[in-house]
């Protein structure tokens, strides 16, 4: 058995009934090649994969009056009847039926009595195209450890897992908490040195800060303006994709000088001054963006969350996107040193000591009552997807997207996934943000053209050939 750590703990107590803690994973098949295809035969190719990844047999194990995290019990199979599902999404089985239904489902939670993921297999698509959703609880892994999931389940070759034999004797009352106490002990050690190291990075970030000295520019720290995406989040999602040409994104940044991350960011600045103007009638001032950073990007890590965030501003204020670029990047870059002057685990390291017993209950009391984020107004991720194209029950997945949750007082989330030659672009938001969510990727798309026309590159963006017609916005 193995204890959830500190960030995992912070996933899983996060979750209220309006705050659903789970990611998608989404994958596009094209079938056109596979004789015979059906929901059955996925599930027989599917089944030993599936197994071949030992996270999804995992299920929490609670500790007697809550004294510590939960534990992972590893079970020795799948309930496939449960966990893989099928559905099918109404005529004409374009992008935006698809995306309406990924919204249904990230609008459930899911039951934790169970190992935290469910599968659906997405049939009635255009072009003989399957979409397999894989919805999967934050608690079990993060954006990298996803990523490493997927590009394992891709691996050629039958995979050989090894069953898991569990022993009863490590559930035990008794041995649960023993356990608890050996893990107390070691905290209460870890806590001084802790202590000390939160306080020498906190004065270092200090002292850097009073050296750079003020920029009107960018957002001060920890106050996110009020926007229309920040308000008490409702339990209903709403999602919408879009692909962007992995080789256009990584011109522009070569172009302007800048990384692939700054034009992701001035990307999503751009349109969320589309956005704010067109709900608040105003962009006047920087917002916040909390951006996940791995504490662990090793390949080889299939489970937990090894992350915490930095916090650049993003200047929705500025008309000029060039302008807007250069000022992400400054932004990026003030963000990336002052999280390792406070040094990166820090805050992750903190986790570990939140109370199971009370912490529940006060991240419910802020789901009902926060009307704004305290420390950001949205979360944007770009995660490196598999780079080699991949193939499930003889299918060739074209393409690859993926989102985390909103968070409480926040109504947007936008995350990116590179996956061989696409920037596979995902936005979630509860059913109150946007009259659309689609406006959103629209705004996005719309915003990267901007950039590169200021660039002096051609601003009509190319198409991604192996993808599903864009959806775009009702009017």
């Amino acid at each position: 058995m193995k204890r959830l750590n500190g960030v995992d703990a912070l996933m899983l107590y996060s979750e209220t009934p309006e705050i659903h803690m789970h990611t998608l994973k989404i994958g596009i098949l094209d079938v056109s090649g596979v004789d015979g295809y059906s929901f059955d035969v996925f599930r027989e190719v599917a089944y030993p994969r599936l197994m071949g990844l030992s996270a999804l047999r995992y299920q929490l194990v609670d500790i007697p009056l809550k004294l510590h995290h939960p534990m992972w019990w590893e079970n020795p199979d799948i309930d496939l009847d449960y966990h893989l599902r099928s559905a099918r999404v109404p005529a004409p089985g374009g992008r935006r039926e698809l995306d309406n239904l990924i919204g249904e489902i990230a609008g459930t939670p899911l039951d934790r009595s169970r190992p935290l993921w469910e599968m659906y297999v997405v049939e009635g698509l255009a072009d003989d195209r399957v979409a397999i959703v894989h919805k999967v609880h934050h608690v079990l892994a993060d954006g990298v450890a996803s990523a490493n999931q997927i590009a394992k389940a891709f691996e050629p070759g039958e995979p050989s897992p090894v069953r898991a034999v569990p022993d009863p004797a490590a559930r035990t009352t008794a041995q649960l908490l023993k356990a608890a106490g050996r893990d107390h002990a070691h905290l209460i050690r870890r806590l001084p040195r802790l202590i000390n190291e939160t306080a020498a990075g906190v004065s270092r970030v200090r002292r850097r800060a009073r050296e750079r000295g003020r920029h009107p520019d960018l957002a001060r720290n920890f106050a996110p303006p009020q926007t229309f995406l920040n308000h008490v989040v409702s339990p209903g999602r709403r999602f919408a994709t879009a692909p962007l040409n992995l080789a256009e994104v990584k011109q522009t940044g070569r172009q302007l000088g800048v990384t692939l991350n700054d034009i992701v960011l001035a990307t999503a600045a751009g349109a969320l001054r589309t956005l704010l103007l067109r709900y608040d009638g105003r962009a006047d001032a920087p917002l916040i963006a909390g951006v996940p950073v791995s504490t662990d990007p090793s390949p080889d890590r299939l489970t937990g969350n090894e992350f915490t965030y930095m916090m650049p501003s993003l200047p929705v204020h500025i008309p000029d996107p060039l302008e807007r670029v250069r000022l992400t990047s400054v932004a990026t870059k003030i963000a990336k040193e002052s999280h390792q002057l406070l040094g990166p685990t820090v805050l992750p390291a903190w986790m570990s000591y939140l109370p199971p017993a009370l912490a529940p209950r006060f991240f419910r009391m802020q789901a009902r009552r926060m009307e704004s984020g305290a420390v950001m107004n949205l979360t944007i991720s770009n995660v490196a997807g598999p780079r080699e194209r991949g193939q499930v029950a003889g299918g060739v997945v074209s393409e690859i997207y993926s989102v985390g949750p909103v968070v409480t007082g926040s109504g947007l989330n936008i995350t990116v996934w590179s996956y061989v030659d696409q920037l596979a672009i995902s936005v979630l938001t509860d059913d109150r943000t946007l009259d659309d969510p689609h406006e959103a990727t629209d705004a996005l798309l719309d915003s990267f053209a901007e950039i590169r026309r200021a660039a002096g590159l051609p601003g009509e963006l190319a198409s991604v050939d192996s993808a599903l017609p864009l959806a775009g916005a009702t009017s």
